[in-house]
């Protein structure tokens, strides 16, 4: 599906004052899809129809990402949790699935402590991860994100390019399983579209607020609190294999599925894999 095709089938919505994209399709038990940065919910595109032909699927793009909202604020990761939980409350959602990625690893952890607070506006039933920082003391940033976070990321935002973003992205990419040319041109121009790359320092500082909240965000998961697989492209030099061993060292009884030649997109990289790895999670469940 190519992302013109993505996007018209989609709408947008208004939570908290903010225009939100979202699509949801499907039939069955409800999962809420939440992509990465930097982005968009067309990353899960290639599991779209099969995800559907089992789940009432939700995906929307995340707060200053795709083509929501890009507002001129901070976009800390309590303001993606909360428009993710209005959203789906939103939609006659009570309780649903989780599949994460990257940043919407991070979102998923602050909707799971929501949830052991109390405080949640949706029951999470499961969730399944895909590479990201869930452990910042392993999370091996890229050098475009470390500048991105100093205070020169307003500069390099608006002076990276499309041929940076492209070297980027395909470093972080399993060489076997590289992004597609129609994946690297799509994701570069929604990167652009109403001045999306100006959010991209803001976004960024969520590397801080994993350390900031490094307690909460890793007790929901050793909460086990719900089940939880985590399903990791080991060729990721962002989040790979050390970020797996560090799931198995500190999540009891952690489930691990390993994708020896994907990297940090594995549903982008390797899509049938992670769908056999996801579908056997949830048929145990």
């Amino acid at each position: 599906m190519t992302l013109d095709s993505w996007y018209a089938a989609g709408t947008t919505l208004t939570v908290r004052g903010l225009p939100v994209f979202v699509r949801r399709e499907g039939s069955g038990d409800v999962l809420v899809c939440v992509h990465g940065f930097p982005t968009s919910s067309w990353d899960f595109e290639p599991m779209w129809s099969s995800l559907t032909a089992r789940f009432d699927v939700v995906a929307s793009d995340l707060i200053g990402l795709g083509r929501s909202a890009k507002p001129d604020r901070p976009l800390p990761v309590s303001l993606q949790a909360s428009v993710i939980e209005e959203l789906v409350a939103s939609l006659g959602i009570t309780e649903a699935h989780l599949l994460a990625h990257d940043l919407g690893d991070t979102v998923a952890q602050e909707l799971l402590a929501r949830q052991l607070d109390g405080d949640a506006f949706v029951r999470w039933r499961s969730c399944v991860w895909l590479n990201g920082g869930l452990f910042p003391e392993m999370h091996r940033p890229r050098p475009i994100q470390r500048l991105l976070a100093s205070p020169l990321g307003k500069a390099v935002a608006r002076l990276s390019s499309e041929r940076t973003f492209r070297k980027n992205m395909t470093r972080v990419c399993s060489d076997v399983h590289p992004p597609s040319e129609e994946f690297l041109q799509g994701s570069w121009d929604l990167l652009n579209e109403d001045g999306g790359r100006r959010m991209l320092p803001r976004l960024i500082r969520y590397m801080g607020e994993r350390r900031e909240q490094r307690a909460r965000w890793v007790g929901a998961l050793q909460a086990n609190a719900v089940p939880q697989r985590l399903i990791n492209g080991a060729r990721d030099p962002v989040s790979g294999r050390h970020a797996a061993d560090r799931y198995r060292e500190l999540v009891p009884n952690a489930d691990v599925v390993m994708l020896d030649e994907a990297a940090h997109y594995p549903h982008v990289e390797q899509p049938e894999r992670v769908l056999k790895a996801f579908y056997e999670f949830h048929d145990a469940l």
